[in-house]
């Protein structure tokens, strides 16, 4: 295309050759790290996500990846019912109204839309899905997709660079996860030809297939959102809805003109199972074949148990402090004297059965990203009382208001920061909200709330997605109220480096200025596994713990 040179090229396989590769790559042990956005149960429920082990309990991840054992089970069969525990089903299949991760229907979304680009963890790289190919240009302004021919939604109506073209313009319209970032980087959307869409961007930005690997790469077909009020699943993927009963159940059925060629399963079901341990004896009794997993102490349960899906994150544990002007956050010196108060290691003994990955480092040594020049905050008590006496002598009552979920793991990480704040001073009233939904309520709308428990799960592939969506004054998805100008323009910075080395000094800049800041409190990394059994085979993992089931059999 004129104008264009093929600097970064994302090639297409073909179709039989690519479900060839991702048999003999499912079948690898993956060591690069992998994509993980805004996990939405973790970032804003205080509750029990976020961390989680190497499986020895040495507090050391693994790298991103398939891990354990699981023979070679020969050819693909036909046939058989898949149920997949998830961490929360979601409520509604509208990509507009359910967050594009593998935690809150970021699975069940791609198995009925697909996506137009995937992470592989074994390449580290952005590679097609749907798409043939992603171009980005010499000058770094625009990307080009090309879509290949003869591909149709579920409903028979072509799949083609206007409908790309018309599903992005209404999912940010609507304001769709990550549609801020799009917005604001993306200049226009235009369908050239019917497989050629041409992204043209304001700035540079390296990062941009990712936001293809979540809600702006799960096209809906027009017919989809055609009657506003009433949105039907309709999508590319290798799935269609047979039935769905938000929050309860999925049912899915295989679709036999799959792009990619009729999926393997007679049925695919979405199930709800209720904690971490119920999940295990689910896998275990073969009442469940696949789930999503959060907790530390289970995490390690289940690697030693079966084969799955592992993947680290930073800043996995965090305390949120309001910075808005009312709340004791705005005022320096108390936010400065919380990070002197809390030792992580504390927070993962007493709450975390000392399995998690505890410290206050953005990123930590394992992560790709970690600088030797960011220096690691260090508790220090008696520093912490003097910065609240003069915020007391200033007018400061001392009183903190900390919001979390009541569930055991969360009313243990309040416990333990309440204890180790009060020994400095502070008054902690501790309030439990019974559901994420009441918490969501409190932190993102009412933001009501001093401190609490989140997740920002920061991915080695994508960290400035995440970076920017909590940290720039003006991201909606900034629940803290921090506003600093010299961080947008860090972040607007990283944004447009093209190559790693200037994006870590970016991320090594931020970094260090969030320590400066302490508009949130970093107490540890974090990971997410999906575990499945050892009759399972063939699934394909991307960004976030978002699975690809298209391909998968059982033995």
């Amino acid at each position: 295309m004129e104008g264009l040179t093929e600097v970064t090229v994302f090639p297409f396989f073909g179709r039989k050759l690519r479900r060839k590769q991702r048999k003999r790559r499912i079948a690898m042990s993956a060591v690069v790290a992998v994509a993980s956005a805004a996990l939405l149960v973790g970032c804003t429920s205080g509750g029990d996500g976020g961390s989680g082990s190497t499986g020895s309990g040495s507090g050391e991840p693994m790298q991103a990846g398939i891990i354990g054992d699981q023979s070679d089970a020969g050819s693909p069969a036909d046939g058989g019912t898949l149920s997949f525990a998830g961490y929360a089903l979601p409520s509604s299949l509208d990509p507009v109204k359910t967050q594009p991760a593998g935690s809150t229907g970021g699975t069940e979304m791609v198995s009925v839309y697909d996506l137009l680009m995937r992470y592989d963890a074994e390449s580290g790289e952005f590679v097609p899905q749907l798409a043939e190919t992603l171009t980005e240009s010499d000058d770094h302004l625009s990307w080009t997709l090309k879509l290949p021919d003869g591909v149709t939604f579920s409903d028979g109506t072509p799949f083609d660079a206007q409908a790309v073209v018309d599903s992005t313009n209404r999912y940010n319209e609507l304001h769709g996860a990550n549609s801020e970032q799009f917005v604001a980087g993306v200049k226009s959307v235009v369908a050239e030809d019917p497989t050629t869409v041409l992204y043209n961007l304001n700035q540079p930005w390296h990062e941009f297939p990712a936001l293809l690997t979540f809600g702006h790469g799960m096209i809906v077909a027009p017919a989809a959102y055609a009657d506003p009020e009433n949105f039907q699943p309709i999508g590319a993927g290798p799935f269609t809805v047979a039935s769905f009963t938000p929050g309860s159940k999925l049912v899915m059925k295989p679709r036999a003109d799959y792009w990619d060629g009729p999926p393997h399963l007679d049925e695919l079901n979405f199930v709800t199972v209720q904690g971490e341990q119920a999940k295990i004896d689910a896998l275990n009794s073969g009442d469940i074949q696949m789930a999503f997993m959060l907790q530390e102490d289970k995490i390690d349960d289940a690697t030693e148990q079966f084969p799955g899906f592992y993947e680290p994150v930073s800043m996995g544990d965090v305390g949120a402090i309001n910075n808005r002007e009312g709340h004791p956050g705005a005022i320096p010196e108390v936010r400065h004297a919380m990070q002197l108060a809390i030792d992580p290691d504390v927070i993962n003994q007493r709450a975390k059965n000392d399995k998690g990955m505890p410290g206050s480092e953005l990123f930590q040594k394992w992560s790709k990203w970690h600088s030797d020049d960011v220096s690691e905050v260090t508790p220090d008590l008696e520093r912490a009382r003097r910065l609240l006496n003069k915020a007391k002598a200033e007018g400061y009552d001392g009183h903190l208001t900390y919001v979390g979920l009541q569930s055991q793991t969360s009313q243990d990480i309040a416990v333990a920061v309440q204890a180790m704040l009060q020994q400095v001073g502070f008054t902690v009233d501790v309030e439990y909200a019974a559901t994420s939904t009441d918490v969501v309520q409190r932190l993102y709308v009412d933001h009501d709330f001093d401190l609490t428990h989140t997740s920002n799960s920061i991915s080695d592939a994508v960290p400035f997605m995440r970076l920017s969506a909590s940290m720039r004054s003006d991201s909606s998805n900034n629940m803290i109220g921090y506003s600093n100008p010299k961080m947008d323009a860090l972040l607007e910075k990283t944004q447009q480096s093209t190559s790693d080395d200037e994006k870590r000094a970016g991320l090594a800049q931020i970094a260090n200025l969030i320590n400066e800041d302490a508009p949130v409190l970093i107490w540890g990394a974090g990971a997410n596994f999906v575990p499945w059994t050892q009759n399972v085979h063939g699934a394909v993992p991307s960004t976030d713990g978002i699975m690809l089931l298209g391909d998968v059999w059982l033995s």
